[in-house]
Protein backbone atom coordinates (compact mmCIF):
# COMPACT_ATOMS: atom_id res chain seq x y z
CA UNK A 1 0.00 0.00 0.00
CA UNK A 2 1.30 3.44 -0.90
CA UNK A 3 2.02 6.10 1.68
CA UNK A 4 -0.85 8.17 0.29
CA UNK A 5 -3.39 5.37 0.61
CA UNK A 6 -2.09 4.30 4.01
CA UNK A 7 -3.38 7.54 5.48
CA UNK A 8 -6.29 8.25 3.11
CA UNK A 9 -7.95 4.86 3.56
CA UNK A 10 -7.63 5.19 7.32
CA UNK A 11 -9.35 8.56 7.27
CA UNK A 12 -12.13 7.98 4.75
CA UNK A 13 -14.48 6.03 7.10
CA UNK A 14 -14.55 9.10 9.36
CA UNK A 15 -15.99 11.36 6.61
CA UNK A 16 -19.25 9.58 5.84
CA UNK A 17 -21.36 12.75 5.84
CA UNK A 18 -19.27 14.21 3.01
CA UNK A 19 -19.00 10.80 1.31
CA UNK A 20 -15.34 11.43 0.45
CA UNK A 21 -14.82 7.81 -0.56
CA UNK A 22 -17.15 8.06 -3.53
CA UNK A 23 -16.61 11.66 -4.65
CA UNK A 24 -13.81 13.53 -6.38
CA UNK A 25 -13.46 16.48 -4.02
CA UNK A 26 -10.45 18.44 -5.21
CA UNK A 27 -11.18 21.81 -3.65
CA UNK A 28 -9.07 20.96 -0.61
CA UNK A 29 -7.26 24.30 -0.95
CA UNK A 30 -10.60 26.08 -0.63
CA UNK A 31 -13.06 23.92 1.30
CA UNK A 32 -12.19 20.55 2.79
CA UNK A 33 -14.67 17.99 3.99
CA UNK A 34 -15.39 17.94 7.71
CA UNK A 35 -14.97 14.72 9.67
CA UNK A 36 -18.18 13.29 11.10
CA UNK A 37 -17.26 14.46 14.59
CA UNK A 38 -17.80 18.05 13.43
CA UNK A 39 -21.52 17.31 13.31
CA UNK A 40 -21.30 16.02 16.88
CA UNK A 41 -19.81 19.38 17.84
CA UNK A 42 -22.84 21.21 16.44
CA UNK A 43 -25.19 18.98 18.43
CA UNK A 44 -23.09 19.48 21.56
CA UNK A 45 -23.37 23.23 21.17
CA UNK A 46 -27.15 23.15 20.76
CA UNK A 47 -27.49 21.09 23.93
CA UNK A 48 -25.15 23.38 25.86
CA UNK A 49 -27.06 26.52 24.81
CA UNK A 50 -30.40 25.01 25.79
CA UNK A 51 -29.04 24.25 29.24
CA UNK A 52 -26.85 27.30 29.84
CA UNK A 53 -28.76 30.06 28.03
CA UNK A 54 -26.87 33.32 28.67
CA UNK A 55 -24.25 31.53 30.75
CA UNK A 56 -22.90 29.89 27.61
CA UNK A 57 -19.99 32.28 27.03
CA UNK A 58 -17.51 30.83 29.48
CA UNK A 59 -17.97 27.39 27.94
CA UNK A 60 -17.70 28.86 24.45
CA UNK A 61 -14.42 30.55 25.35
CA UNK A 62 -13.06 27.18 26.45
CA UNK A 63 -13.59 25.82 22.93
CA UNK A 64 -11.82 28.81 21.42
CA UNK A 65 -8.88 28.06 23.70
CA UNK A 66 -8.74 24.53 22.24
CA UNK A 67 -8.23 26.08 18.81
CA UNK A 68 -5.59 28.45 20.11
CA UNK A 69 -3.77 25.53 21.68
CA UNK A 70 -3.72 23.70 18.36
CA UNK A 71 -2.27 26.72 16.57
CA UNK A 72 0.35 27.41 19.23
CA UNK A 73 1.45 23.79 18.93
CA UNK A 74 1.43 23.79 15.12
CA UNK A 75 3.51 26.95 14.92
CA UNK A 76 5.81 26.06 17.84
CA UNK A 77 4.67 29.32 19.38
CA UNK A 78 3.94 29.02 23.12
CA UNK A 79 4.16 32.78 23.71
CA UNK A 80 2.09 34.07 20.78
CA UNK A 81 -1.39 35.54 21.21
CA UNK A 82 -4.28 34.55 18.93
CA UNK A 83 -7.30 36.78 18.40
CA UNK A 84 -10.40 34.89 17.22
CA UNK A 85 -12.81 36.37 14.70
CA UNK A 86 -15.43 35.39 12.10
CA UNK A 87 -13.12 35.91 9.13
CA UNK A 88 -9.66 37.19 8.31
CA UNK A 89 -11.02 40.35 6.73
CA UNK A 90 -12.28 41.85 9.99
CA UNK A 91 -8.93 41.03 11.59
CA UNK A 92 -7.12 42.61 8.65
CA UNK A 93 -9.15 45.80 8.95
CA UNK A 94 -8.70 46.00 12.73
CA UNK A 95 -4.95 45.55 12.33
CA UNK A 96 -4.71 48.18 9.59
CA UNK A 97 -6.62 50.59 11.81
CA UNK A 98 -3.89 50.30 14.44
CA UNK A 99 -1.17 51.62 12.12
CA UNK A 100 0.03 55.21 11.91
CA UNK A 101 -1.23 55.70 8.36
CA UNK A 102 -1.45 59.47 8.70
CA UNK A 103 2.29 59.86 9.13
CA UNK A 104 3.33 56.69 7.31
CA UNK A 105 0.89 56.31 4.40
CA UNK A 106 2.83 53.61 2.51
CA UNK A 107 2.10 49.87 2.43
CA UNK A 108 4.31 47.30 0.70
CA UNK A 109 2.49 44.23 -0.57
CA UNK A 110 2.56 41.95 -3.64
CA UNK A 111 0.43 41.44 -6.73
CA UNK A 112 -0.28 37.86 -5.66
CA UNK A 113 -2.41 38.43 -2.55
CA UNK A 114 -5.82 36.97 -1.84
CA UNK A 115 -8.94 39.05 -2.51
CA UNK A 116 -9.49 40.23 1.08
CA UNK A 117 -6.13 41.94 1.29
CA UNK A 118 -6.01 43.06 -2.35
CA UNK A 119 -9.50 44.56 -2.37
CA UNK A 120 -9.17 46.39 0.95
CA UNK A 121 -5.79 47.88 0.10
CA UNK A 122 -7.02 48.83 -3.36
CA UNK A 123 -9.95 50.68 -1.81
CA UNK A 124 -7.71 52.46 0.68
CA UNK A 125 -5.47 53.36 -2.24
CA UNK A 126 -8.44 55.14 -3.80
CA UNK A 127 -8.64 57.17 -0.59
CA UNK A 128 -5.00 58.24 -0.79
CA UNK A 129 -3.00 55.41 0.79
CA UNK A 130 0.22 54.66 -1.10
CA UNK A 131 0.18 50.94 -1.91
CA UNK A 132 3.19 49.41 -3.65
CA UNK A 133 2.39 46.04 -5.21
CA UNK A 134 5.60 44.16 -5.84
CA UNK A 135 5.93 41.17 -8.12
CA UNK A 136 5.16 38.07 -6.04
CA UNK A 137 8.38 36.20 -6.72
CA UNK A 138 9.01 33.50 -4.08
CA UNK A 139 12.71 34.32 -3.68
CA UNK A 140 15.39 36.96 -3.89
CA UNK A 141 13.63 39.24 -6.39
CA UNK A 142 10.83 40.05 -3.95
CA UNK A 143 13.28 40.52 -1.07
CA UNK A 144 15.34 42.92 -3.20
CA UNK A 145 12.22 44.89 -4.12
CA UNK A 146 11.24 45.24 -0.47
CA UNK A 147 14.71 46.50 0.42
CA UNK A 148 14.49 49.07 -2.35
CA UNK A 149 10.96 50.29 -1.55
CA UNK A 150 10.89 50.24 2.26
CA UNK A 151 11.50 53.73 3.60
CA UNK A 152 10.56 56.07 6.46
CA UNK A 153 7.01 56.41 5.11
CA UNK A 154 6.35 52.65 5.20
CA UNK A 155 3.69 51.67 7.74
CA UNK A 156 3.77 47.91 7.09
CA UNK A 157 4.72 45.03 4.82
CA UNK A 158 1.84 42.66 4.00
CA UNK A 159 2.27 39.44 2.04
CA UNK A 160 1.50 35.72 1.83
CA UNK A 161 3.61 32.74 2.85
CA UNK A 162 1.91 30.60 0.17
CA UNK A 163 0.44 32.37 -2.85
CA UNK A 164 -3.22 31.50 -3.38
CA UNK A 165 -3.06 31.18 -7.20
CA UNK A 166 0.29 29.53 -7.85
CA UNK A 167 0.82 27.61 -4.57
CA UNK A 168 4.43 28.85 -4.55
CA UNK A 169 5.97 29.25 -1.10
CA UNK A 170 7.59 32.56 -0.26
CA UNK A 171 11.11 31.36 0.51
CA UNK A 172 12.35 34.62 2.03
CA UNK A 173 9.89 35.18 4.88
CA UNK A 174 12.55 34.96 7.65
CA UNK A 175 14.86 37.37 5.80
CA UNK A 176 12.00 39.77 5.08
CA UNK A 177 10.97 39.64 8.74
CA UNK A 178 14.51 40.44 9.85
CA UNK A 179 14.73 43.38 7.49
CA UNK A 180 11.37 44.74 8.69
CA UNK A 181 12.50 44.36 12.29
CA UNK A 182 15.69 46.32 11.72
CA UNK A 183 13.62 49.16 10.28
CA UNK A 184 10.86 48.93 12.89
CA UNK A 185 8.18 48.13 10.30
CA UNK A 186 5.48 45.58 11.24
CA UNK A 187 5.10 42.50 9.02
CA UNK A 188 1.71 40.88 8.37
CA UNK A 189 1.78 37.38 6.87
CA UNK A 190 -1.31 35.82 5.29
CA UNK A 191 -0.92 32.10 6.06
CA UNK A 192 -4.34 30.86 5.00
CA UNK A 193 -2.68 28.52 2.47
CA UNK A 194 0.20 27.55 4.73
CA UNK A 195 -1.39 26.32 7.94
CA UNK A 196 -1.55 22.51 8.15
CA UNK A 197 0.31 22.18 4.82
CA UNK A 198 3.75 23.76 5.13
CA UNK A 199 5.12 23.39 8.68
CA UNK A 200 6.42 26.57 10.28
CA UNK A 201 8.21 27.04 13.58
CA UNK A 202 7.77 30.67 14.52
CA UNK A 203 10.64 30.44 16.97
CA UNK A 204 13.08 28.83 14.53
CA UNK A 205 12.11 31.22 11.73
CA UNK A 206 12.52 34.23 14.00
CA UNK A 207 8.94 35.42 13.52
CA UNK A 208 8.08 36.11 17.15
CA UNK A 209 7.24 39.74 16.35
CA UNK A 210 5.25 38.96 13.19
CA UNK A 211 1.49 39.22 12.72
CA UNK A 212 -0.03 36.15 11.03
CA UNK A 213 -3.53 35.71 9.57
CA UNK A 214 -4.88 32.17 9.89
CA UNK A 215 -8.15 30.72 8.58
CA UNK A 216 -9.89 27.49 9.51
CA UNK A 217 -12.04 27.19 6.39
CA UNK A 218 -9.50 25.26 4.34
CA UNK A 219 -6.73 22.91 5.44
CA UNK A 220 -7.70 22.94 9.11
CA UNK A 221 -11.16 21.50 8.32
CA UNK A 222 -12.68 23.78 10.96
CA UNK A 223 -15.20 25.31 8.59
CA UNK A 224 -16.37 28.90 8.52
CA UNK A 225 -16.01 31.50 11.30
CA UNK A 226 -12.80 30.16 12.83
CA UNK A 227 -10.13 32.71 11.94
CA UNK A 228 -7.25 34.09 13.97
CA UNK A 229 -4.71 36.88 14.00
CA UNK A 230 -1.50 35.76 15.66
CA UNK A 231 0.36 38.65 17.27
CA UNK A 232 3.32 39.05 19.67
CA UNK A 233 2.71 38.99 23.40
CA UNK A 234 4.23 42.44 23.90
CA UNK A 235 2.00 44.06 21.25
CA UNK A 236 0.67 47.48 22.29
CA UNK A 237 -1.10 48.48 19.07
CA UNK A 238 -4.44 50.23 19.55
CA UNK A 239 -6.83 49.37 16.70
CA UNK A 240 -9.22 52.19 15.86
CA UNK A 241 -11.73 49.60 14.63
CA UNK A 242 -12.52 47.96 17.95
CA UNK A 243 -15.41 46.07 19.51
CA UNK A 244 -16.46 45.46 23.08
CA UNK A 245 -14.94 41.97 23.12
CA UNK A 246 -11.54 43.70 23.06
CA UNK A 247 -12.23 44.95 26.59
CA UNK A 248 -14.46 42.23 27.97
CA UNK A 249 -12.97 42.40 31.48
CA UNK A 250 -13.83 46.08 31.97
CA UNK A 251 -17.49 46.11 30.95
CA UNK A 252 -18.67 46.82 34.50
CA UNK A 253 -16.37 49.78 35.05
CA UNK A 254 -17.82 53.32 34.90
CA UNK A 255 -17.80 55.01 31.51
CA UNK A 256 -15.36 57.90 31.66
CA UNK A 257 -13.55 60.02 29.11
CA UNK A 258 -10.17 58.39 29.58
CA UNK A 259 -8.32 56.74 26.72
CA UNK A 260 -9.97 53.56 25.38
CA UNK A 261 -8.46 50.51 27.08
CA UNK A 262 -7.72 47.03 25.70
CA UNK A 263 -7.62 43.79 27.65
CA UNK A 264 -4.32 42.05 28.07
CA UNK A 265 -4.30 38.74 26.26
CA UNK A 266 -5.71 37.41 23.03
CA UNK A 267 -8.61 39.68 22.08
CA UNK A 268 -6.93 43.02 21.35
CA UNK A 269 -8.22 43.02 17.73
CA UNK A 270 -11.68 41.60 18.48
CA UNK A 271 -15.09 42.94 17.45
CA UNK A 272 -18.24 41.83 19.26
CA UNK A 273 -20.84 39.13 19.73
CA UNK A 274 -20.48 36.01 17.60
CA UNK A 275 -22.01 32.55 17.21
CA UNK A 276 -19.85 30.03 19.14
CA UNK A 277 -21.21 27.01 17.26
CA UNK A 278 -18.27 27.24 14.87
CA UNK A 279 -15.81 26.76 17.73
CA UNK A 280 -17.66 23.68 18.98
CA UNK A 281 -17.50 22.19 15.51
CA UNK A 282 -13.80 23.00 15.14
CA UNK A 283 -12.83 21.79 18.62
CA UNK A 284 -14.15 18.34 17.71
CA UNK A 285 -12.00 18.39 14.58
CA UNK A 286 -8.95 19.27 16.66
CA UNK A 287 -9.61 16.27 18.91
CA UNK A 288 -10.03 14.07 15.84
CA UNK A 289 -6.78 15.26 14.25
CA UNK A 290 -4.91 14.56 17.48
CA UNK A 291 -6.40 11.06 17.80
CA UNK A 292 -5.47 10.26 14.20
CA UNK A 293 -1.89 11.43 14.70
CA UNK A 294 -2.17 14.10 12.01
CA UNK A 295 1.01 15.90 12.94
CA UNK A 296 2.38 18.80 10.87
CA UNK A 297 5.00 16.47 9.40
CA UNK A 298 2.49 13.77 8.48
CA UNK A 299 0.09 16.23 6.87
CA UNK A 300 2.88 17.92 4.94
CA UNK A 301 4.16 14.58 3.62
CA UNK A 302 0.66 13.61 2.47
CA UNK A 303 0.21 16.83 0.52
CA UNK A 304 3.67 16.61 -1.06
CA UNK A 305 3.07 13.03 -2.17
CA UNK A 306 -0.37 13.85 -3.57
CA UNK A 307 0.83 16.94 -5.45
CA UNK A 308 3.79 15.05 -6.88
CA UNK A 309 1.48 12.27 -8.05
CA UNK A 310 -0.99 14.73 -9.61
CA UNK A 311 1.84 16.57 -11.33
CA UNK A 312 3.35 13.36 -12.72
CA UNK A 313 -0.04 12.18 -13.96
CA UNK A 314 -0.67 15.57 -15.58
CA UNK A 315 2.72 15.55 -17.36
CA UNK A 316 2.17 12.00 -18.59
CA UNK A 317 -0.85 13.24 -20.55
CA UNK A 318 1.39 15.58 -22.56
CA UNK A 319 -1.31 18.22 -22.90
CA UNK A 320 -0.99 20.92 -25.53
CA UNK A 321 0.61 23.78 -23.53
CA UNK A 322 -1.47 26.29 -25.46
CA UNK A 323 -4.53 24.65 -23.89
CA UNK A 324 -3.30 23.85 -20.38
CA UNK A 325 0.06 23.69 -18.61
CA UNK A 326 1.71 23.86 -15.22
CA UNK A 327 1.68 27.38 -13.81
CA UNK A 328 5.31 26.84 -12.77
CA UNK A 329 7.80 24.02 -12.40
CA UNK A 330 9.02 24.66 -8.86
CA UNK A 331 9.81 21.43 -6.99
CA UNK A 332 7.00 20.11 -4.82
CA UNK A 333 8.85 20.93 -1.59
CA UNK A 334 8.61 24.60 -2.59
CA UNK A 335 4.85 24.57 -3.21
CA UNK A 336 1.77 24.40 -1.04
CA UNK A 337 -1.17 22.00 -1.04
CA UNK A 338 -2.61 22.28 -4.52
CA UNK A 339 -1.64 21.86 -8.17
CA UNK A 340 -1.85 25.11 -10.11
CA UNK A 341 -2.55 24.90 -13.84
CA UNK A 342 -2.71 27.70 -16.39
CA UNK A 343 -5.27 27.69 -19.18
CA UNK A 344 -7.21 30.28 -21.19
CA UNK A 345 -10.16 27.90 -20.70
CA UNK A 346 -9.72 27.45 -16.94
CA UNK A 347 -13.22 28.52 -15.95
CA UNK A 348 -14.87 26.53 -18.74
CA UNK A 349 -12.87 23.44 -17.80
CA UNK A 350 -13.90 23.88 -14.18
CA UNK A 351 -17.56 24.12 -15.23
CA UNK A 352 -17.29 20.99 -17.37
CA UNK A 353 -15.63 19.08 -14.53
CA UNK A 354 -18.39 20.10 -12.14
CA UNK A 355 -20.96 18.65 -14.54
CA UNK A 356 -19.12 15.36 -14.00
CA UNK A 357 -19.31 15.88 -10.20
CA UNK A 358 -15.60 16.68 -10.02
CA UNK A 359 -14.90 19.59 -7.69
CA UNK A 360 -12.05 21.96 -8.57
CA UNK A 361 -11.97 25.73 -8.87
CA UNK A 362 -10.72 28.42 -11.23
CA UNK A 363 -9.50 31.98 -10.75
CA UNK A 364 -9.05 33.75 -14.08
CA UNK A 365 -6.63 31.62 -16.14
CA UNK A 366 -5.69 29.45 -13.13
CA UNK A 367 -7.28 26.05 -12.53
CA UNK A 368 -6.55 24.76 -9.03
CA UNK A 369 -6.65 21.08 -8.09
CA UNK A 370 -6.48 20.65 -4.34
CA UNK A 371 -6.36 17.22 -2.68
CA UNK A 372 -6.91 16.58 1.02
CA UNK A 373 -5.50 13.97 3.42
CA UNK A 374 -8.41 11.59 2.69
CA UNK A 375 -7.82 11.56 -1.12
CA UNK A 376 -6.43 8.26 -2.46
CA UNK A 377 -4.09 7.53 -5.34
CA UNK A 378 -6.96 6.09 -7.39
CA UNK A 379 -8.96 9.26 -6.89
CA UNK A 380 -5.98 11.31 -8.12
CA UNK A 381 -5.80 9.11 -11.22
CA UNK A 382 -9.53 9.55 -11.87
CA UNK A 383 -9.15 13.28 -11.40
CA UNK A 384 -6.51 13.66 -14.11
CA UNK A 385 -8.27 11.25 -16.45
CA UNK A 386 -11.47 13.27 -16.14
CA UNK A 387 -9.49 16.47 -16.67
CA UNK A 388 -8.11 14.97 -19.87
CA UNK A 389 -11.63 14.30 -21.11
CA UNK A 390 -12.65 17.88 -20.43
CA UNK A 391 -9.55 19.41 -22.00
CA UNK A 392 -10.20 17.57 -25.26
CA UNK A 393 -13.28 19.75 -25.77
CA UNK A 394 -11.26 22.92 -26.07
CA UNK A 395 -9.03 24.18 -28.81
CA UNK A 396 -6.85 27.25 -28.85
Amino acid sequence: MSEIDSLALTLQPHYKHFNVKNRLLFTGHSHQAWPDVAFDGVREYLGMVAESVDLKWEKAFEKTEVLRGYLRSYYNDPDGLYCREQNTHVLLVAWLSSLDLKNKPKILTTDGEFHSMYRQLRRFQEEGLEVKRLFHHPGELLFDAIRQELDQNTAAVMLSRVYFESARINQKIPEIAGYCRRHNVPLLIDDYHGTNVVPLSIRKAGLQDAFILIGGYKYLQWGEANCFLRFPKDCNLRPAVTGWFAAFSSLDEPRINDEIQYDEGHQRFATGTYDPVSQYRAAKVVEFFNRQGLTPERLSAQYRNQIQLLRNLFLEKAFNPDIIKLTHEDPVNKTGGFLSLNSPFARKIRTDLLKKDVFTDARGPILRIGPAPYITEQQCIKMINTLSESVQKFKN
